[in-house]
């Protein structure tokens, strides 16, 4: 299947793929080759899937949803953080109306049950030619993000030849150990997409819609209020996290001062 155009609903076709290296690494290349904004990837396996800072995703063949989604945003680069909450967002929507299972963030990337992480996003910019029609800036910047939701796991899962997978299960879990029941990993990616375009749809029609949806992640932004120790390349602190501000570095309170953190600079928040 070619990349989205001619009549097709914006994010709501998505290429499927039954393997992919990386669905992220897949999309940046369709931009650069001029994807239109819109164009979605879906895979049933990855073989070289990323989380933030390189680090291994690790999947269950057509029991995860693997997908990325192509924004061409025509605001400023200042606010693209902003598509990576929209995502989440609309994620945490299908993770509810689907397999019933309320999560909340993990600042910066992650959405989880409890402590443990269900979700992870990975946002890259993207330069390469821009599509006449898209109204996206001239420099043809555009925005992949990533989502990889942890669907259902096999009752021994993980192998115990595979010991990232055995890292992961320690601080991680599927959608069906967290409810019980086993969830529908092709409605669940239908009604995660549809809800991108709707959220993207009103982002670009009303002009409030931005912070709405900086309000929204907010408030079901587990991090806040909670003491957390941030891991950067070259020190790490102790402190309360406040907020996230609105270029999206957290807020923490170390007693001294208040610290701004990029997700950037971030190694680890625990």
């Amino acid at each position: 299947m070619s990349a989205q155009g001619g009549g097709e609903l914006p994010f709501r076709s998505p290429e499927r793929l039954d393997v992919v290296d990386s669905t992220n690494r897949y999309l940046a290349d369709l931009a650069r080759s001029g994807a239109p904004e819109g164009t979605s990837v879906l895979a049933r396996r990855q073989t070289a899937g990323r989380g933030r800072l390189g680090r291994r995703w690790v999947d269950v063949e057509g029991e995860s949803v693997l997908c990325s989604v192509l924004f061409r945003p025509a605001f400023e680069l200042a606010r693209w953080h902003t598509l990576s909450w929209l995502v989440a967002l609309a994620a945490r929507d299908a993770c509810a109306t689907v397999a019933g299972a309320e999560l909340a963030f993990k600042w910066p990337n992650d959405l989880q049950a409890g402590d443990r992480k269900v979700a992870g996003l990975l946002a890259e910019a993207v330069r390469g030619p821009s599509p006449v029609s898209s109204g996206a800036a001239a420099d043809g910047g555009a925005l992949v993000v990533g989502i990889g939701i942890n669907g259902n796991w096999p009752p021994h899962w993980p192998p115990p030849d595979d010991p990232d997978a055995a890292q992961i299960v320690a601080t991680a879990t599927s959608l069906d150990r967290a409810t019980g029941h086993r969830v529908d990993t092709d409605e669940l990616a239908a009604v995660m997409l549809d809800r991108v375009a709707w959220r993207y749809s009103a982002l670009q029609r009303d002009a409030a819609a931005g912070a709405a949806l900086a309000a929204e992640y907010r408030a079901n932004l587990a991090t806040i209020s909670r003491r957390v120790r941030v891991d950067l390349a070259d020190e790490s602190f102790t402190g309360v996290a406040l907020d996230v501000d609105d270029a999206g570095h957290l807020l923490v309170d170390v007693g001294a001062c208040i610290r701004a953190v990029s997700a950037g600079d971030v190694v680890h928040v625990r």
